[in-house]
Formats: structure tokens, C-alpha cells, sequence
């Protein structure tokens, strides 16, 4: 197991008891047993009831659960998930409080060892958190340095040489340095050495402490990191585990969800009844079971409902509705995907509508079309859908200009007036809700990510046409979506067949699982 750093820590050692080797792997997570995994099957939801009134204490030990299962959620699903030191902005009051707090604590230690003789009392209470920390560092199999490390910072023992005016600080400071070398990751190597040529004595304790909070996160990072595999391993049973005891304190944590299934539900009937043979997601055509048995089309399956609800994610509009209670700890990554969905949809509809106005043979010369897709890419980076329009009317100024400069490149004749701004004007009709162009790359779009909510159409994810030019990012985006959607569907499944088993309660509706 790699230690957290950069480079990789001594094969062995010569006494790992005595001279310990940087941490190499972290503790092995104890699987949980307290309580029963709930079952595959549906299980029992709890009846409508009015709102259940918790105690303080019960809403803080709820909140702690869901925090907790909030950040395993995040450990499996999110591989570059870190925790990282808050850095509040200069000018906020949290910064401004940290900072006075920070420099009165240091500016009293100074004046506590000016004094004659020294007063050492900031010192002592220094040393035991330093101590604390080291301690907090070290692994089990570490037992002979903690003890060393007990008898070399005896605090008791510090108290009585404090008082004596015999306390040695810059012979405590070294020693540890020195076990700061030993336990830090490759990665601080350099800063632990770099404290060795400080020679103020609060400087060097402010920097120790400095440098060993850095240590204490990269520990947890490492730790996350060694534990990812075991999580992946048990997430489903132990989010599904944790969401049932949530849902026991708290009955009405499935409404939100239980009407975006229903509003599914409506819109997938709607659609089959209008046409049976192919339902609509938003125009986008979506197999209808995945994976489900051929059925009347008069009853819609409950994978298709749930497959239309997914989807209906990709057009979420903010503060209309309650986002579904099952989806709220991958809220930001598919609000994420959407925006990247929105900005793909823009790409894709500008090179269109520039193809169509340019031809074939402009548009066949090379690197062409990545200057146009670079430059309409990097004008919508960051903008929400509703600041399309202005950037469509930058964007077209852009690509016009382009397309001047190869045509002079080519030697071909310049646009006329009328054709540039036709050229223009098509590529800022695209900001319009109900463009042809738009709506055909939309549709089209959704179509090709609906085939990532089914693991078993993944032989069938053939590449509309027209959306080459975004063949990679629409890959990218594709498996994202689709990993999500897998994790939430195992996770969650249960639940949302016992929702719908409500709205489609014929025997021939249903089916048992996910």
C-alpha cells in the first residue's frame, strides 16, 4: 500500500519497532455488523404521516448520520475526493477572527519567554498538542516509538523542568523534528527540513504546528485512499443500512421522491399512449423496459418510469421544484453534467448551423473545426443556460471571423454580406428554446445518454449523427451520468419499486427488482 506522497517508502527496515518506516498502509476499517442490510425486496414505506417532532439532541445525532453517510458516499463515488484546509477568503470575519486570535496566541508566547526568568506556560500547552499529534500519527504496529515518544515528551516531567527553569526547548524542538522526518509523507520532506534552519524559538513552534496539521491531513487522505476498496465493497448494503434508519426517524424523507416517480410516471404514460411503440424522453427516444420484458404499451414498466426520471434530471430547473431525497449527495455532480450537457448542446448546434452555411470544403480543412469548437467552448465556460444568448452573439462575431481567415488561408472568396449574416444570425437563433437546430442536438444528445442508464445497452451506444465533433466529451460525460445513475439505482432501487408498485399496482406492472 503507497503511502500519501509522491514517492514510495523504504521496502523494509532494519527495526520497524525502534526506527519506524513512514506508513505504508492505514488501519483496516472493522466492517459493521450492528444491524440487519436491508433486504433487495421493496421494503416496507412508511405511510403518509404529519411531520415527526425530534428532539435537539435526535435532530444532531441525525444530522451526524447523514454527514457520516454523506462522505462514504463521497469516498466511493468521487476517486479525486480530498479533504483540504478551509482557506477562508482575506477580507471574510472568519479570516480576520483567525487571524487576530492566531496572532495574540503567538505574540503572548513571545513576551511568556522574553520575561526573566521565562514563563513557560504556552510552551507546555504547545508541547502536549504537538504530542498529541505525533501520537495520532503512528500505526499500531508502531508500539515501541509511541512509548519512546511518551518517555521523550513526558509532560509531567516537562511541567517539573518549566518550573525548575531547566526546560530545554530547543533540545525538545529537535527531537521533534526528527520524529516529524520519520512519520511525514515524501511529499513534506522538504518543509520538515526547512524547519531545521529556523532559529527563533516561537517562529519554529508556530511552523511545527503548521507543518504538522498538513502531516494530520495527509494521514486522513491516505487513510480515505487505503479504505476506498473496502467501501466500494460494502456502499450499497451501508447507504441502503443508513437511509432506512433515516427514514424510521424520519417517514417523510421520500415525498420529494415519490412525486418526481409520480410526474415520471405521468409523462412516460402520456407518451405511450400518444405512441406506443417509441416513448419520448423530452423527444429524446428511450427503450422502454431496458432490460424489462416485452408488456402491453397501455402500462408503462417501472423501469421505464425510473429510466424517465433520470432523465428528467438533465432539464432540472432550480427553486421550481424539490430535487428527490435519494439524489440530493449527487446533487452538484449531476447539476454538473447538465450544465456540461446544456454547454455540448450549444457546441454541437454551432457546428452544425457553420457547417451547413460553410460547406463541405471549409469545413474538411484541417483544424478547422477544433478552432471553431475551441473558441465556442471556451465563451460558454462557466455561463448557466440563461447567459446563452449573450454569449451566442460573442460566439458568432467568433466564428464569422474564423471563417474569413480560412477562406482568405484557402484562397477562397470572402462571405458576402448577406451570407455572414446569415452565418450569424442562424448561430444566435440558437439561443432560442424551440431552434429546429437545437432541439435536433438536444434530442439527440439525450437519446445516446439515455443508453448509459442501463449497464446491459452498452453494446448499443452508437454515436448519433452530427455529434462527432463532441464524440470525447460526450463519452466522458456519458460514463459519468451513467456511473451515478448505476451507484443511486442499487443503492435506492428498493425504495423506488415499492413507490411504484403504488402507481401501477396491476400484478402485470410490476417486477421484483431493478
Amino acid at each position: 500500500m503507497p503511502n500519501p506522497g509522491e514517492k514510495a517508502p523504504p521496502s523494509d527496515c532494519s527495526d520497524p519497532e525502534s526506527m519506524p518506516c513512514r506508513p505504508r498502509r492505514a488501519r483496516q476499517a472493522q466492517e459493521s455488523h450492528d444491524g440487519d442490510v436491508p433486504s433487495l425486496c421493496p421494503p416496507r414505506l412508511p405511510a403518509s404521516s404529519p411531520p415527526q417532532v425530534l428532539s435537539m439532541a435526535e435532530l444532531l445525532e441525525t444530522a451526524q448520520e447523514v454527514s457520516r453517510m454523506t462522505i462514504a458516499h463521497e469516498i466511493v463515488v468521487n476517486r479525486d475526493f480530498r479533504l483540504q484546509e478551509i482557506n477562508f477568503s482575506p477580507n471574510s470575519l472568519e479570516s480576520r477572527v483567525k487571524k487576530t486570535l492566531h496572532k495574540a496566541f503567538w505574540d503572548s508566547l513571545k513576551e511568556q519567554l522574553s520575561t526573566s526568568p521565562p514563563d513557560y506556560t504556552h510552551v507546555i500547552q504547545l508541547l502536549r498538542e504537538i504530542k498529541e499529534t505525533i501520537l495520532s500519527l503512528l500505526l499500531p504496529r508502531h508500539s515501541r516509538l509511541r512509548n519512546q515518544i511518551e518517555e521523550a515528551l513526558d509532560m509531567e516531567l516537562i511541567r517539573q523542568e518549566a518550573e525548575h527553569g531547566a526546560l530545554d526547548v530547543p533540545n525538545l524542538t529537535t527531537y521533534i523534528l526528527g520524529t516529524m522526518a520519520m512519520l511525514c509523507a515524501p511529499v513534506r520532506d522538504e518543509e520538515v527540513q526547512r524547519l531545521q534552519g529556523v532559529k527563533d524559538p516561537v517562529q519554529l513552534l508556530r511552523e511545527i504546528v503548521r507543518v504538522l496539521d498538513l502531516m494530520k491531513m495527509d494521514m486522513v487522505n491516505f487513510t480515505i485512499q487505503s479504505l476506498r476498496p473496502h467501501l466500494q465493497d460494502h456502499s450499497v448494503q451501508y447507504e441502503q443500512k443508513k437511509f432506512q434508519e433515516l427514514l424510521a426517524k424520519l417517514p417523510n424523507s421520500l415525498d420529494h421522491t415519490t412525486e418526481w416517480l409520480h410526474k415520471a410516471a405521468a409523462e412516460v404514460s402520456a407518451s405511450s399512449l400518444s405512441s406506443p411503440s417509441h416513448p419520448e424522453v423530452h423527444g429524446s427516444p428511450v427503450p422502454l423496459s431496458l432490460g424489462a420484458g416485452s408488456r402491453s404499451s397501455a402500462i408503462p414498466s417501472p423501469v421505464s418510469v425510473l429510466n424517465q426520471g433520470y432523465m428528467n434530471l438533465l432539464h432540472w430547473e432550480p427553486g421550481t421544484e424539490n430535487y428527490p431525497e435519494t439524489l440530493l449527495m449527487d446533487k452538484a455532480r449531476l447539476q454538473e453534467v447538465q450544465l456540461q450537457v446544456n454547454q455540448l448542446t450549444i457546441i454541437a448546434a454551432v457546428l452544425l448551423v457553420s457547417s451547413s452555411v460553410c460547406g463541405s470544403a471549409l469545413f474538411s480543412s484541417p483544424g478547422f473545426v477544433d478552432r471553431l469548437k475551441r473558441v465556442t467552448k471556451a465563451l460558454l465556460e462557466g455561463l448557466p443556460h440563461t447567459r446563452f444568448q449573450e454569449a451566442l452573439l460573442d460566439i458568432s462575431n467568433h466564428v464569422h471571423q474564423e471563417v474569413s481567415e480560412c477562406l482568405l488561408q484557402l484562397g477562397y472568396p470572402a462571405f458576402t454580406d448577406d451570407k455572414s449574416a446569415s452565418l450569424k444570425g442562424q448561430i444566435r437563433s440558437i439561443a432560442e428554446e424551440d431552434n429546429a437546430v437545437r432541439s435536433v442536438i438536444e434530442q439527440r444528445i439525450h437519446s445516446f445518454l439515455s443508453l448509459h442508464l442501463s449497464p446491459s445497452a452498452q453494446n448499443s451506444r452508437s454515436l448519433p449523427k452530427g455529434l462527432l465533433p463532441i464524440q470525447e466529451e460526450l463519452l466522458e460525460v456519458g460514463h459519468r451520468f451513467g456511473s451515478m445513475i448505476h451507484h443511486n439505482r442499487q443503492v435506492y432501487g428498493p425504495y423506488y419499486l415499492g413507490i411504484l408498485k403504488k402507481v401501477f399496482p396491476e400484478p402485470e406492472a410490476g417486477i421484483d427488482s431493478f
